[in-house]
């Protein structure tokens, strides 16, 4: 069977719109998947800077700290000048000029046959005093006891996580003459040191972008620092981790010279702190964590984990593409409603033309055929000329009526609508409506009720506009609403409401009334009801859009009520004039 062409071209559209959802959808599907890998791309690629600037933090740390502890062993030949004791004291003295308080206490740890002596640092006599090991030295006493015996030893878990020894070697031969024992100042590192290396590694604008943690590399992980809330123990709850207080190992310096030295590499050199306040880039970067660090620093993100953050990108990249793509299907939508209404309305315009092309050609035959008569014979019967007469008025009148809608409605669509408002008395209008349309009225033998309130207030309106409005609803109630009832019902009265007063006028008919999939509709232009299409009832469908076109002007309101088999009533309500313009006389007389 082949479709006609609007059913064609309705196929077509939804075609159209059926393709482009299998697209967005197909679409959908690929950005999920490519927003997911770039996902995890950025993910990796948060971790692996997170990662370089973690290992530049632990160069950092740890090349100060050994770098401030190891200027306070002597070289071998102030030794040999001044003295051991007066070697040390002059180095500390230096340090101490530097405001270098990285050390809470120094001690010197001197071989004796198979044991060790201990000579803690007296900072208000200036020397070294002989005194018993610390408790909390315990592990490290035992530690080097261990290697002065040359035997073999297991070290404490967390026994001394603060303890820097750095032996002295000296000639004759290349063997530990003594170690200088440093005993770090936690409050020096928590308030000044690891503050300043989180900011210049981890932070931006001045401010942290993670919760740090540094706890020691042990079992129980003692806290040591803390810059956030406390997090659970564990590196899992970290975004990252790494050791720091992976101090060099320091040698015999081969040949005379200070008597010590430490192992060539990047953490080393005169240059060894250039990449302070510079963020990871390329360039040489440190070697890995080998993770023997005395501590573990561990880092957490503020807005949650690393994870989390992407995860939350990664969803808002997904809730951004599946809104252009609703919002492409709901353009597309708009465009397939416009268009279907842009062709309903060119429809209805070629009706309109149509029964325009009607609606004069069947006067203007008329016209014609009774001048034709008029020219022949019958102008001798002065009675048949009267009757041609009262013919060819009565079709000019349906003629101007015609041209008057017309332009009427050229004039709305213009913005003129209605011209100089004054004011006016319904009651008036609705009678000269009525007398107007009383020869229609007559010549169908309808009965026309009629009903208006005493002392109505009197309104301000386009007379002439107004006047339209209602003779084209009492029109269009004798042409749809009298058929087998031959009644018409125009009522007007007065309703109050937040707005103020309003004149209400009614027109009411007991014809078949209005399908409620037209009523939507009975306002638009040229809109005519299947039933008046079917039953070849004359009109342009223009009359009702006018009326609520002129009714707005006014700045009121029309509404329909209808149900099947029971009529139709149209109600319009304009705004009384203000109390300025009314007056005693403003009513008709029922």
């Amino acid at each position: 069977m082949e479709l006609d062409p609007n059913s064609r071209r309705e196929w077509i559209s939804w075609a159209g719109v059926g393709l482009l959802v299998l697209l967005c959808c197909a679409l959908a599907i690929l950005q999920y998947r490519w927003i997911g890998e770039v996902a995890q791309a950025e993910h990796a690629r948060l971790q692996e800077d997170l990662r370089s600037r973690l290992n530049l933090l632990r160069r950092s740390f740890d090349e100060q700290v050994s770098s401030a502890c190891a200027a306070l062993v002597p070289p071998s030949q102030a030794v040999e000048r001044v003295g051991r004791e007066e070697a040390y004291l002059e180095q500390y003295r230096r340090a101490q000029q530097a405001k270098d308080q990285i050390a809470r206490r120094i001690a010197l740890a001197i071989p004796e046959d198979d044991s060790l002596s201990l000579e803690i640092l007296d900072p208000a006599l200036g020397r070294f005093t002989s005194a018993a090991w610390p408790r909390e030295w315990n592990a490290l006493h035992d530690r080097l006891v261990a290697k002065v015996r040359h035997e073999p030893f297991r070290p404490a878990e967390n026994g001394d996580s603060t303890l820097i020894e750095f032996p002295r070697f000296g000639p004759p031969d290349p063997r530990e003459r003594e170690w200088l024992i440093v005993e770090l100042n936690l409050d020096v590192l928590r308030g000044d040191i690891l503050p300043a290396l989180l900011n210049r590694y981890l932070g931006s604008d001045g401010k942290l972008d993670y919760d740090a943690e540094v706890v020691v590399n042990g079992n129980p992980p003692e806290i040591i620092y803390q810059s956030g809330p406390p997090q659970q123990p564990g590196a899992s709850s970290a975004d990252a981790s790494i050791t720091l207080l992976d101090i060099p190992q320091i040698g015999p310096m081969p040949g005379p010279g200070r008597g010590m030295f430490m192992p060539p590499g990047p953490n080393r050199g005169p240059d060894r702190f250039s990449d302070r306040g510079l963020p990871p880039g390329p360039g040489p970067q440190p070697p890995p964590d080998a993770g023997r660090g005395r501590w573990l620093l561990k880092v957490h993100h503020h807005a949650g984990s690393l994870e989390a953050i992407v995860a939350q990108a990664r969803w808002r990249n997904v809730a951004l593409s599946g809104a252009l793509l609703l919002l492409i299907l709901a353009v597309a939508a708009s465009l397939l409603r416009l268009s279907r209404e842009r062709q309903r309305i060119a429809e209805l315009e070629m009706n309109f033309v149509a029964g325009v092309s009607h609606e004069l050609r069947t006067p203007l035959t008329v016209i014609q055929t009774a001048a034709f008569n008029l020219r022949g014979r019958l102008a001798n019967y002065p009675g048949q000329v009267e009757r041609y007469g009262q013919l060819i008025q009565a079709e000019s009148e349906k003629l101007t009526a015609l041209v008057e809608r017309v332009l009427r409605y050229g004039s709305v669509k213009a913005g003129q609508v209605i011209r100089r408002r004054e004011p006016v008395e319904i009651g008036a209008l609705i009678e000269e409506s009525l007398e107007v349309s009383r020869s229609a009225v007559e010549h169908a033998g309808l009965v026309v009720e009629k009903h208006v309130e005493a002392q109505l207030p009197v309104v301000l309106a386009d007379e002439v506009a107004l006047q339209h409005a209602i003779q084209n609803l009492l029109e269009n109630a004798l042409k749809y609403g009298t058929e087998g009832t031959g009644w018409i019902g125009i009522f007007a009265g007065v309703v109050r409401g937040q707005q103020g007063s309003a004149v209400e006028i009614r027109v009411v008919d007991r014809g078949p009334g209005i399908p409620a999939e037209e009523r939507e509709h009975i306002f638009d232009p040229f809109f005519r009801g299947r039933k008046a299409l079917a039953d070849q009832v004359h009109g342009t469908g223009l009359g009702l859009n006018l009326v609520k076109k002129i009714v707005e002007a006014h700045g009121g309101a029309i509404e329909v009520k209808s149900e099947p088999m029971q009529g139709a009533e149209f109600i319009i309500r304009i705004p009384a004039a203000p109390p300025e313009f009314q007056h005693e006389f403003a009513h008709t007389v029922d």
